[in-house]
Parts: structure tokens; sequence; C-alpha cells
């Protein structure tokens, strides 16, 4: 899916546009400034879309520079060593136990108010004539029809779930045997066993097609000339996204089946960034050559292969290189991820039977009637979905992953402890390949504007590509990236001047108030920006009317004191995860 950094509208534009597989990315999550916009800096504890891999709260929390570079220096606003997790997070200070008992009680009811609202306008609207198509019925024994707006999540659970069991269990079986008997030889095994259930899936000449990609990157790679290789993976996606190359590409695909465009441009798009990720890899290593036999054995690794998440190829080949050897514990942690995203399908599941989050934006004459609070909680539900629908493909993928030995990057940091730009993403594979092979190379520390904003700009015109050239995803682009560029001004604005000044007369509790307050405004806007590429520019507008100019003051003023408590319950587990982490490290201090 793009997973998709990508736009998951589920109602028109980009559905025409071939992209169904790439879940939304919200704004890339390319590094976090320690801006008041962020609420108090807050490094990632949990790391997010366009940003860094996690590491634990207390190192130093760098990036890499480039292909294949080690970890160069500490982003504005991560940990220092020589810091205590709370401190760098900005966040020590605590607010009496009433008031964030308050902030529950706020939130919780709001919540349920809500939840209240979309449940009737479900019940009022299921027999509407613009509902026939996508809400269905569900579970008759009770008389609940089911929203199956979303084709994608459709398809996975019901005609194409044998497949995927079958075609997984099949990999976690033979990877097993192999792994006891030959363990040397697993590497190989993973890329028998991807080849041929490509073949069974799309077809010879498909897996010929790509063949080629990985053949003209790996031709790429022996000149050692990384803006060669970069250049060619570009031309190469932009060869799946654009006519007439991507119609000529697609005839490469034998027979004709419902997942047939998820799978090719998944499946595709996903094996371009990895040979890419090959070439730039090979060109920073010209003391050590990687083989064809080398990328073959990445490309088709298969629990990665149609939907992600990118691994880069160093980091893969490290990995499948070792000895198998698993950490105590670590099988019951799978067996618990695993639970987890079983137990979220089945959520997922009843929630469509009562809510039809997914079907009413489509009818904007319904949407416009809802109260200002359920139509508020159904722009924040559109994108918890997305991230639900994110994290259980991840889930999924990273349980059979782990099971291989691997260490595949996490899921995504859930939607509701987002407000800050820097952080937002719903994939974590693609964000760190941005990052490391677009963002950190052009934009160094990401401490000055003018190269912060050329990173930016250039990380969001690779991500317009990922995700196909149209309007609506120019707007996406656009918004999110000035998004991302306007938390360094402020933090830039309020390092100096009055602001500071200001800001030093509060005391640290007054200051985490502020903070939060501007982290709530910052939060809604990560949720319009995003509602764009969701559902559709319409819908956007009709939110952004009610609760901004129709609904001024009281509506917006009520949307957005609910989210400042939301903001500081948030802050509050952060600070609570951080102290842990301090006293954790303290205790493995030496006498």
């Amino acid at each position: 899916m793009q997973h998709s950094a990508q736009l998951h509208k589920r109602s028109a534009p980009l559905r025409e546009e071939g992209h169904l597989l790439l879940p939304p990315p919200p704004p890339l999550a390319v590094t976090t400034h320690g801006s008041i916009l962020e609420g108090v800096g807050t490094p990632e504890l949990d790391t997010p879309h366009l940003g860094p891999t996690a590491r634990p709260a207390g190192q130093t929390h760098s990036r890499d520079a480039g292909p294949g570079s080690p970890e160069v220096g500490s982003a504005p606003g991560y940990l220092e060593a020589s810091s205590s997790p709370a401190q760098a997070m900005g966040i020590k200070t605590a607010l009496p136990a009433a008031e964030l008992g308050l902030y529950s009680l706020v939130l919780s009811g709001s919540l349920a108010y809500a939840g209240r609202g979309l449940l009737e306008a479900s019940q009022d609207g299921a027999h509407r004539k613009a509902f026939r198509e996508s809400v269905r019925p569900g579970w008759e024994y009770l008389g609940r029809k089911m929203d199956v707006a979303d084709f994608e999540w459709v398809m996975w659970f019901t005609s194409f779930r044998n497949i995927i069991v079958f075609a997984l269990s099949g990999h976690v079986l033979f990877a097993k045997l192999c792994t006891m008997v030959a363990p040397q030889l697993r590497s190989w095994m993973y890329a028998v066993y991807g080849v041929l259930a490509v073949v069974g899936t799309m077809g010879p000449w498909y897996l010929l097609l790509l063949l080629g990609h990985c053949a003209s990157l790996y031709v790429a790679s022996l000149v050692g000339q990384p803006w060669l290789c970069l250049a060619l993976g570009l031309g190469s996606l932009a060869s799946l996204k654009m006519e007439p190359l991507i119609s000529w590409q697609s005839g490469f695909v034998t027979g004709t089946f419902d997942l047939q465009d998820v799978l090719f441009h998944g499946g595709s798009g996903f094996t371009v960034l990895r040979c890419t990720s090959f070439a730039l890899e090979s060109c920073a290593r010209p003391d050590r050559r990687y083989s064809l036999a080398d990328l073959i054995k990445y490309n088709f690794y298969l629990p990665f292969f149609f939907f992600g998440p990118v691994m880069t190829f160093d980091r893969f080949h490290a990995q499948v290189s070792q000895d198998p050897v698993r950490p105590e514990g670590e099988l019951w942690r799978i067996q618990a991820q695993a639970g987890l995203s079983a137990a979220a399908v089945v959520a997922v599941d009843i929630f469509f039977h009562f809510f039809y989050i997914l079907t009413i934006p489509g009818d904007l004459k319904f949407a416009s009637r809802l109260p200002d609070s359920a139509l508020a909680g159904l722009a924040y539900s559109n994108l918890v979905y997305d991230w639900v629908k994110a994290a259980v493909l991840f889930g999924v993928v990273n349980t059979v992953a782990r099971l291989d030995h691997l260490d595949p990057p996490q899921p995504p940091k859930c939607i509701t402890a987002l407000y800050v730009f820097g952080e937002t993403h719903f994939d974590r594979g693609i964000n760190d390949w941005l990052c490391k092979y677009v963002y950190d190379r052009v934009g160094g520390d990401h401490s000055a504007v003018i190269p912060e904003l050329a990173a930016s700009v250039a990380t969001f015109v690779i991500t317009t590509l990922w995700l196909g050239p149209c309007d609506i995803v120019y707007l996406w682009s656009v918004l999110n990236c000035f998004g991302l560029n306007f938390e360094l001004w402020v933090q830039k604005l309020a390092e100096h001047g009055p602001l500071a000044q200001i800001e030093a007369r509060l005391s640290e509790q007054m200051s985490r108030r502020v903070r939060a307050l501007c982290g709530a405004v910052n939060f809604w806007a990560i949720i319009m920006y995003n509602l764009v590429s969701l559902n559709s520019l319409e819908f956007t507008e009709l939110v952004a009317r009610r609760l901004i100019l129709k609904g001024f003051p009281q509506t917006t003023l009520a949307v957005l004191f609910v989210t400042y408590c939301g903001v500081q319950l948030v802050k509050e587990r952060e600070r609570t995860l951080a102290l842990e982490e301090e006293q954790k490290q303290d205790k493995e201090k030496p006498e």
C-alpha cells in the first residue's frame, strides 16, 4: 500500500488514478525542530513517517546523512547522549492531578458525545439511496448493515483473505524448515519463494518486467555515481506513474482480477525503491561490491514485496546475513503483536457495522446536516481509520518478518498522539528511505531555514511522484510542505525577540499549557491538510467552513479546547515514559 505515502481517497480522484494501494502519507515526519508548535519540541518516543528510525530515549538521535553512511550528527531537538530524556523532551514539568483528571473527563465526554452523533447519523442514513453502493448487508441477525466503502479493506478480508493467509503461511513454513536445515541458505529460500509467488499471482511476463528494472539499476550501481542511480530510480518510478508507459507496463500482467491494479502498483513501485536503495548503498561502499543475486534476494522477499514496508538494503542485507538467533521473550512479543493485529481487524469490522464514517463524507448534502461535534468527529475518525489500516498491514507483515529474524520498520505512531508535522506519517519505511537518500542529504542538520526549505521541497516532489501526480496530490504536498517549514519558522521566531522573553517570564507549567494550545491548533492543521487526500476537497471545505467560519467562536473554541485536553494527556504520557527511561538509565549506570 503505499501503504503507501499515499493517498487513500475512498471516493474519487486518487482511486481513479489507480493508486489504490498507497496508504496516505500524512505530512512527512522529516524532523522535529523543537518549535513551540511542537508543543514541547518533543522528539519521537515512538518514532513515526518521514522521520528517522526510533532510538531509545537518552541516546543520540542522529540521522543517516546519506546512503550507507553512519549516523553523523544530531538533529536539532533530539536527545543528546548527555541529556536526560525528560529534559530533552522539554516536558519535565508535571501538571496537577486534578487538572489532568479534568482533561480526561472533558476528552472522554466529548468523544462519547461526538460518537453518539455519528451513530445516530449512520442509523438515519443507512437506507439512503446515496448509501446503497457502499452500505450493504452485514450482520443480518442483528439487522445491521456494514460500511464497505473501502475497496482494499474489503478485498483483503473477504475474497483475498485465504490467498494472503496461504501465501504468508507457506513462506513461514518454508523459512522455518530452511532455518532448521540450512540457515546459511535462508535468504535464497526467501527469494525463490517470493519469485514463485509473484509468478503465480501476476504471471511470468510481470516478473521479467521487474527483473528489467532490477538489472538497469544494478548496471547503474556499477558506475558508482549516486546521482545517476537516483536519477535512474526516479525515472523508473515516473514510468510507473505516467502515461503511456504505465499502460504499456501494466500489460505485462497475466489475467485480470480485483486487486490487479493494487498489486501491480505496489509490487512495481516498491521494487523501484528497493533497487534504488541497493544502487545507492553500492555507491556508498565502493570497496564492497554487491552482486545481482544480492539484489534479487533483497527485492523478492515476499512479506515486503507488494505492500512494503521498505527496509533499506544495508539493513536488510546485514540482518539476513546474521545467524538466526532469537532474543529471549521475542516469540512472546511476536505472538502479542499478531494477537493485536487480529483484534484490530475484528474491532474495525464491528465499528463499520455501527459507524459509516467512509460513506457519509461522500454524501455532502447529508454530511452538511450533521451537528458540529459529529462533523469534527467524522473528520478525526477518518484519519484514525487510515492509521488503523496502516497499523494492521504493518502488524501482519512485521509479524512474519520478525519470525524470519528480521527487525522491520515499526508500525506508524498513533495519529491521536501527533501534533507535530515533523512526526506525521503512516509509513516509516518510506519515511526512512526519503530521509536517508533525499531529506538529510539536502537539508544537512535541518537548523537553517533555506536548506530546510530546499530539503522539504525536494522530498515532497519525490513523494508527489510516488503518489502519482494529479491536482489533489499537488495540493496535499504544498499544504504539508508548508506545515513542516512553518514549524521551523516559528521555532526561529520564538528563539529570538519578544516571544522568547515572554515565555521566559512564564512558569514551567504555564509554558507547557501555552505550547499545548499551539499543539492543538497544529493538530487540526494536520487533520485538515490530510483530509484533502483521504476524502475530497469538497468535504474538507465543508469541515473547515463549519468548524472555523460558520461555527466561530463557539464551535471553534470548543473543538480547540477538547483537542488541547488531548494534547496535554499525550504530553503527560510522554513525560511519564521519558522519566521511566531516565530512571532505567540511572539504574544501569556503574556505581
